[in-house]
């Protein structure tokens, strides 16, 4: 094991024990270079490593801080790493992918959207909500904001097809990782109207996200809302 990877692996575990918790400004390089005795180039590929791995993130300005993982996921990737991470289109290769866009354009970031986005409150922020369907069918309801300053040109074209292949093929942008969270829960009444539920007793799986580049920056935080019937979870850990 190379210096850089076992000094990655010591940080990693200060953030699973919490000596390190979610949103704590990990020391500045000098000092890592000062508690690992070690140069800086070895202290940056550490840190790459653990950018890579999505524990940690670079704010330009601030510093290199913890994410926010949710607990449990500090040694188990594998939400964060799933096939379905590369997009509802990429997802669903070879059938036909469809939007129903019900809302696109600005909105103030509320305070809960501005700390995931990690931008100013009240700042504004691109605010998508639309179905996506396969072969005709509704699958999900998803609920999109995404910070204006990069993510910038998205028309309602792009809001029909694909916005991750938009960010990829056309801002050059590389998406890294992201963090997740499942839960059970029912559908609205608008939601059972979009996904074509009508009176059956039918939950969703909503899976609430904020993902990454590979710089670090969030790109995106978003709540989807799936037919419980037509979702599957794909998932691989690493340990």
């Amino acid at each position: 094991m190379y210096k850089y990877e076992m000094i990655a692996e010591e940080i990693q575990k200060k953030i699973k024990d919490g000596t390190y918790p979610p949103d704590t400004r990990l020391p500045q390089e000098m000092e890592m270079c000062k508690i690992y005795d070690a140069s800086r180039i070895t202290i940056r590929e550490a840190m790459e490593l653990l950018v890579a791995k999505g524990l940690i993130t670079k704010r330009r300005g601030a510093g290199t801080f913890v994410k926010a993982v949710a607990p449990g996921m500090t040694d188990q990737v594998g939400f964060s790493k799933s096939g379905q991470f590369s997009g509802f289109s990429k997802d669903q290769a070879g059938r036909k992918v469809s939007s129903d866009v019900h809302e696109f354009g600005l909105k103030k970031a509320s305070k809960e959207v501005a700390e995931k986005l990690q931008v100013a409150e009240n700042a504004f922020v691109c605010y998508i909500c639309r179905t996506r369907l396969v072969d005709g069918k509704p699958y999900v309801v998803e609920y999109t904001y995404m910070p204006t300053d990069f993510i910038t040109g998205i028309t309602e074209d792009v809001v029909k097809s694909s916005i991750y292949s938009y960010l990829e093929n056309d801002l050059g942008l590389k998406i890294q990782s992201a963090h997740r969270i499942a839960r059970a829960d029912m559908p609205t009444e608008q939601e059972k109207k979009w996904l074509d539920i009508g009176d059956q007793v039918l939950p969703v799986l909503e899976v609430e996200q904020v993902a990454y580049l590979d710089d670090g920056r969030i790109f995106e935080y978003s709540i989807s809302r799936h037919r419980a019937d037509r979702f599957e979870l794909k998932s691989v850990s690493i340990h």
